[in-house]
């Protein structure tokens, strides 16, 4: 049996329990008129993972409710709108499972997959020679951000690298991960967006060097100082020299390069080995007298003594 506290107590958590139940659910109730207060409408979202070229089929998209203050830009209201017979239309960027399919995300009424739709206003595509190597392995995927790195020979100096570009925006790379350990198919081009005179850059660039891809951190800031390097860095740091970085001035492909580092090594003193002088024997000597005719002189003839 139950004393009479214990049933009091039980009868308080009950109490308390329907009450906040109740608090709960007008709370919500609430909530829920507020949101829907405008009313609904259906939205197209993605039905299933959309990459890059997938086709939009019926299949793929289905229809949700959203509240009318709530709608996004760009989005569909009816299938008519997003799907014609006839007039295909390709996604051209990564849309996730639920998220709405929204006009900017996909080509137009019977287009299909276009690099260029991707471009913002002002900007260009332009594409490059990679290798293995340059490449990062292979491992450079589309909308990775990397620096472009060139390779050349100048006269007076050697072979030099300069930093080109910073932060370029990698819009298609033609390789593909089809291994079953996910090894990657190195791609021979990569397509890059940039400005138009970085487009004259790259393609100047191809003529007079090799060029190298540096994968780099998203929102990662750009190096406001760079260097050139060049063999003379290599050779420096190969015997313990230290780097100092200098002002940035502009270099020849208008991209900020550090100007000369002047080094001056170090003279230390090296104290020279003792050197014994050589010291000749005692000698003696005599004076001879010589005549010549009637002329006579006195000749000092000596030899080695002890």
């Amino acid at each position: 049996m139950l004393s009479r506290q214990s049933l009091i107590a039980l009868a308080v958590a009950l109490t308390l329990g329907i009450v906040a139940v109740f608090v709960a659910n007008s709370f919500l109730s609430g909530r829920e008129k507020q949101i829907y207060r405008g009313g609904t409408t259906k939205v197209a979202v993605a039905a299933a993972p959309l990459v890059y070229g997938t086709e939009l089929t019926p299949d793929k998209v289905r229809f949700v409710d959203y509240p009318n203050s709530s709608i996004p830009i760009g989005s569909f209201t009816n299938a008519s709108q997003l799907i014609q017979p006839g007039k295909k239309r390709v996604v051209l960027l990564p849309i996730a499972v639920n998220e709405p399919i929204l006009n900017g995300k996909i080509s137009a009424v019977g287009q299909g997959a276009s690099i260029a739709a991707l471009l913002p206003d002002g900007a260009r595509a332009a594409t490059v020679r990679i290798n293995d190597i340059s490449g990062v392995a292979g491992f450079i995927q589309p909308n990775d951000s990397v620096d472009v790195l060139i390779t050349r020979n100048l006269p007076d100096t050697g072979q030099v690298t300069d930093v080109l570009l910073q932060n370029v925006r990698v819009i298609a790379i033609d390789q593909q991960a089809k291994n079953a350990d996910g090894t990657p198919n190195v791609g021979r081009s990569a397509t890059f967006q940039v400005t138009p005179i970085d487009a004259q850059k790259l393609a100047l660039a191809q003529e007079v060097g090799n060029l190298s891809l540096v994968l780099r951190k998203p929102g990662e800031q750009d190096n406001p100082v760079v260097e050139t390097v060049s063999m003379n860095d290599l050779r420096y740091n190969m015997y313990g020299g230290a780097r100092y970085p200098a002002p940035a001035v502009v270099g020849n492909f208008g991209a900020a390069v550090a100007a000369p580092v002047t080094r001056a090594a170090a003279v230390v003193a090296k104290p020279k080995p003792a050197v014994r002088k050589r010291t000749a024997p005692a000698q003696n000597w005599n004076n001879v007298e010589v005549v010549r005719g009637t002329k006579s002189d006195q000749v000092k003839v000596g030899g080695y003594g002890s």
